[in-house]
């Protein structure tokens, strides 16, 4: 199976962390240097609501898990763990050590009571922690057993019979999506395909592309249509929860799986609509969509800002052709002018967004143009400020430029292949591989190609002409030696002659390798050496404890490649030699601790550690002043950019 990427003091100030801040090219929305409004916001959101339980009334709430996946997404784009240990401080408020949830009951089957357990699944990812895994597998009950439509989409909640609401999409589909990736239901992303075609089928209006707001297959609801079974109309914020849901859950689908291309096709319809109602002026939504000039109909926070989400990471991610770059652009501009301000305190709010807008219950909500304009609007609403946050991290915190589109980075999984960890029952390939979250994985480094606009791929077999022609930058990491891997592969003059011929016509190739202790340095260097490479057996940073300073690289000015990055940490080096082709990139002491080399029309780069993995990127371990986070960043940049391979 192949895996894909997969993740504060009060002030209104950038974290030291901040890629902006550092100078590292990011969207026009918010030039490098100025206020970082989405991070204030997150660092007002932790003075106010140091965990969820500071939120009255404390609840399991799905929009705790909004701004949690808010958070998580500061994280990833960031590298600043503050935003890991909010979410699992929020979490664990709720989750105790034996997997119980309080104040979850599984029986009443409300489908929003399932979104938090992405957060649970991230926790479980990053922590290895088995209460998390229990908490998942209890929200995954819930699903098994969860009423459905005849034919077969989960109803929003029991005491909403046959409905279907676009809000519920986002709540249960995304968190199935990923346990299925990582328990190895595969049959589940069949499941999940249907019931986004179905409810596009069912709720689409053919005239406009737009979804109505829910979907009642018994056509009994006073609000439903007798014909169509469609509630009355489109109302904006159930539409972000739709495209954010799409866009979500294509994270985990199967690079093979055709209800992948199903649902983009869906997203494509889907963003075509959207952005032809989207307000020319502001490039914000109004809460009834298509009714802008209508009295009282008001521009609405939450839903632009999930629309803008949803358009800048589907293009990030190549579901969306980048000509709706625009739309993202104007739009998050109009939230910024319209919405995000500070309070008297200097805090960081979000104006706009209404508190909640729903169909049928006591007082029954009939879906007309009055009903949805009868809910209050309010300033700093969890949902508005979760779904800001996405939008922010994608358009304030990730790379403007995308040197990656079109292109696929491999990571190697044979010639580091060790045995899948069996861990309470998430079987995975470890140490270095883009799916772990752990401090094993590259995940982080996955990401920082994925916010360019690459597609990450993972190399099982052999390299050979054939699958390396499919791949722009290969990644070969601490290959295996006797004491990783009982049966290792290693690296022969056949792979050497592969590697090498797909270099030459283009290819670029990193080369990661560890201390003679821990890596099979005697065949990889067969490899090394066709480039003027050689990993020695001579190390050095050999860190105790915490003693971090040990590990220290300083990175002098005028790099070529870590242009803004002044000091990272690697641990347990081995020291390279280089001859021509390959000349030194980074030294210390007069020790070679990175290389690079220009070979035919492609490149190599060469380091003696695996440094960019979880433990020395993610922020939760080492010190802020080391900067391997955005060298992580600086690094993908410059290996997109390189090579002419076709």
């Amino acid at each position: 199976m192949k895996f894909s990427r997969a993740l504060i003091a009060i002030c209104t100030t950038v974290s030291l962390n901040t890629f902006a801040q550092q100078g590292i090219s990011m969207p026009g929305v918010v030039p490098a240097g100025k206020e970082n409004w989405s991070q204030g916001m997150a660092a007002s959101v932790m003075s106010w609501w140091n965990d969820s339980l500071a939120k009255k009334p404390a609840k399991w709430s799905y929009d705790m898990g909004v701004v949690c996946k808010g958070m998580e997404a500061l994280w990833y784009a960031t590298g600043d763990a503050s935003y890991f240990k909010y979410i699992q401080k929020s979490i664990d408020a709720w989750v105790d050590e034996d997997g119980n949830i309080r104040g979850y009951e599984p029986d009443e089957f409300n489908i929003d009571h399932v979104n938090n357990g992405k957060n649970v699944l991230l926790l479980y990812r990053v922590t290895e922690k088995a209460k998390y895994k229990k908490a998942a597998d209890l929200l995954r009950s819930q699903l098994k057993n969860h009423p459905r439509t005849k034919e077969g989409s989960f109803w929003h909640k029991k005491v909403y019979p046959w409905q279907v609401w676009l809000d519920g999409l986002y709540m249960g589909q995304p968190f199935y999506a990923e346990y299925a990736m990582l328990f190895g239901e595969d049959s589940a992303f069949n499941d999940i395909t249907r019931q986004f075609a179905s409810i596009e089928r069912h709720a689409r209006d053919p005239k406009t592309g737009l979804l109505y707001h829910g979907y009642d297959e018994s056509k009994e609801q006073k609000w439903a249509n007798k014909q169509t079974g469609t509630s009355p109309l489109f109302w904006a914020r159930a539409l972000g929860w739709y495209g954010m849901a799409m866009v979500d859950a294509l994270d985990y689908f199967p690079a093979n799986h055709p209800g992948r291309d199903t649902i983009i096709a869906i997203l494509n319809r889907f963003t075509k609509a959207v952005t032809k109602v989207q307000d020319a002026k502001t490039g914000l939504w109004y809460d009834i969509v298509d009714m802008p000039s209508t009295p009282k109909n008001y521009l609405e926070a939450s839903a632009s800002s999930m629309l803008v989400y949803t358009i800048a990471k589907g293009i990030r991610k190549g579901y969306l052709p980048a000509t709706y770059w625009a739309n993202a652009k104007k739009g998050y501009e109009g939230i910024l002018k319209t919405f995000v301000d500070k309070n008297a305190e200097g805090q960081v709010q979000l104006k706009g967004t209404v508190k909640v807008s729903g169909l049928g219950g006591n007082p029954y909500r009939d879906g007309s143009f009055a009903y949805y304009m009868s809910e209050p609007v309010i300033v700093n609403d969890w949902k508005g400020i979760g779904a800001y946050l996405l939008a922010g991290a994608e358009m304030e915190n990730l790379p403007a430029e995308m040197p990656g589109k079109g292109k696929t980075v491999t990571v190697d999984y044979y010639f580091n292949h060790e045995d899948k960890k069996n861990l309470n029952g998430f079987q995975y390939p470890t140490h270095y591989t883009w799916n772990e979250m752990s401090y094993n994985g590259f995940s982080f480094l996955g990401g920082a190609f994925s916010s360019y606009g690459a597609t990450l791929n993972t190399l099982e077999a052999a390299p050979t002409a054939g699958n390396l022609a499919k791949t722009d930058v290969y990644i070969i990491a601490d290959p295996d030696n006797l004491h990783d891997n009982k049966n290792p592969n290693y690296v022969d003059e056949t792979h050497v002659k592969a590697i090498s011929a797909w270099v030459q016509k283009g290819g670029v190739l990193v080369l990661m390798a560890n201390d003679s202790v821990n890596c099979d340095l005697a065949h990889f260097n067969k490899l090394a050496n066709a480039f003027g490479i050689n990993f020695s057996n001579r190390g050095r940073n050999f860190v105790q404890g915490n003693q971090y300073e040990t590990g220290a690289v300083p990175i002098q000015p005028g790099n070529e490649i870590f242009k803004q990055t002044k000091k990272t940490y690697l641990k347990e080096i081995s020291i390279i030699e280089t001859k021509a082709p390959a000349k030194p990139l980074v030294k210390v002491d007069n020790d070679v601790i990175m290389a690079v080399a220009k070979y035919g029309k492609g490149a190599v780069f060469a380091v003696g550690d695996p440094w960019l993995y979880n433990e020395y990127t993610d922020g939760r371990k080492i010190p802020a002043e080391y900067e391997n986070a955005k060298a992580a960043y600086e690094l993908a940049k410059w290996l997109l950019q390189q090579g002419t391979r076709k």
